[in-house]
């Protein structure tokens, strides 16, 4: 076996230019600030380093939603979603506070009452370049704010949310300009409005390329279609695909696509899928249960359906891998990048475990598949079920001891329901696994 060597994720430099972006931000306002003498000016100018902090963070949300390979394949593509929604949290707050701040601020410096806001806003729309599109721009970003709470979400159809979702483009574009016509500091500072075209442009031609131009040309290349569709086990049903020079498209077993698949009914919707095989040079596999209306259809797919894809994307790799050991945990349909993991993963006889957890033994998705790597591996393979009264299996710290003497030497690779992995998480640590050495991504975005 080659030697290990795991890809170092670029998370933490990453998050350290962030911080100095911001840091620059706040020295640019800090550096065209007058001495502020009343209530007025100290609201204008308040009002100012939220909208300019709010700007910044606005094209960190488009940077992280533009799918480009060093984030999606190394940092992975479940962290870059938790720093979108945290981001575009931010943003939501800072853009409010920039317009109650700055619209009192020029109320009080008019003369007029707290009360008379909206007033003061309805005439800054009418009088100030380019406000009336911040302002439809500021209403998007609110209307996408409130539709991605928690339970309004769950409410929603996942493709509308998802295709409602991409109205933040639109709602950047349109708050972009009063920035430069507006902004004070741009208006002092040329090199400033310099640096902010370059941020912004900079964003956009990534989105172009990756959101765009990229999946284009990936899909014209490689001509996708299905193949077949089998059903695996009650309501779990794998799609082959196939398609040219599927070797060069870059996937590595453990990541994913977006999927849309060509057929009536199916076009406008894009779900991520991962693969549950190692990739081949004329085939692809998913495996997925019928959990919503999308996954539900695919068992009616007809063979020649035209495939569009998006990707790969994922971290869940081999590159992840630091030790000689590796321990994979699956549950439920968890299971479908473990399986193409435990198929390809390096290693000799003895150095590869699989745990697969599901309700029973008939929800064992690929189980035959998996026992016949296992024999050909020379691989551990277990099975934790619900006993025939319900009750759940123990995976605890203490279970896991004694099933793996050694747990502590080896990698985890994990992958389920947020639940469950949580808890797998929790007795893992308990276990004596380093949290470096516990690798997870969910896929529920």
């Amino acid at each position: 076996m080659r030697r290990i060597r795991p890809r170092r994720s670029p998370a933490v430099p990453l998050l350290i230019a962030f911080w100095a972006g911001a840091a620059a931000v706040v020295w640019l306002w800090w550096d065209n600030t007058p001495s502020i003498a009343d209530q007025g000016s100290q609201m204008v100018n308040a009002g100012r380093i939220t909208g300019l902090l709010g700007g910044y963070l606005m094209a960190l949300v488009v940077l992280q939603m533009a799918r480009v390979p060093a984030l999606e394949r190394r940092v992975g593509s479940d962290r870059v979603a938790r720093w979108h929604a945290m981001t575009g949290r931010y943003t939501l707050c800072l853009v409010v506070a920039h317009v109650v701040l700055t619209m009192y601020g020029y109320a009080l410096q008019a003369g007029l009452t707290h009360t008379a806001i909206l007033q003061q806003t309805i005439d800054s729309i009418n009088q100030l370049p380019d406000m009336g599109k911040a302002a439809i721009g500021t209403g998007l970003l609110v209307f996408i704010g409130l539709i991605s709470i928690g339970p309004v979400r769950k409410r929603i159809p996942y493709d509308l949310w998802y295709h409602t979702h991409l109205l933040t483009y639109a709602a950047t574009f349109l708050t972009f300009w009063h920035q430069i016509t507006t902004g004070n500091e741009f208006a002092a500072t040329p090199e400033a409005k310099t640096g902010w075209y370059a941020l912004y442009g900079s964003v956009t031609a990534l989105v172009v390329w990756y959101r765009i131009l990229t999946p284009i040309r990936l899909n014209m290349r490689h001509r996708l279609r299905v193949e077949a569709v089998i059903e695996e086990s009650p309501g779990i049903v794998s799609v082959l695909m196939s398609g040219r020079k599927l070797h060069r498209m870059g996937a590595e077993a453990g990541q994913f696509f977006r999927w849309r698949f060509l057929a009536p009914g199916m076009r406008f919707s894009s779900h991520p899928y991962s693969l549950s095989a190692a990739p081949r040079p004329n085939m692809l596999r998913i495996t997925v249960k019928a959990i919503g209306d999308h996954s539900s259809a695919l068992r009616d797919l007809e063979p020649g359906t035209r495939v569009w894809a998006e990707g790969p994307y994922g971290a869940l790799t081999a590159a992840k891998r630091s030790r000689g050991k590796v321990l994979l945990v699956a549950g439920g349909v968890g299971i479908t990048p473990m399986r193409a993991l435990f198929e390809t993963l390096p290693g000799a006889a003895g150095d590869l475990t699989l745990l697969y957890r599901a309700n029973s033994t008939q929800d064992l998705a690929l189980w035959d598949e998996l026992a016949q790597i296992a024999e050909e591996r020379g691989a551990r393979l277990m099975y934790a079920v619900n006993s025939p009264d319900g009750e759940r299996p123990d995976i605890s710290a203490d279970s896991l001891r004694r099933k793996i003497p050694d747990i502590e030497r080896h990698d985890v690779f994990l992958c389920g329901p947020p639940g469950f992995a949580q808890g797998v998480y929790e007795a893992l640590r308990g276990a004596g696994v380093p949290t470096r050495r516990i690798h997870h991504e969910s896929f529920e975005m």
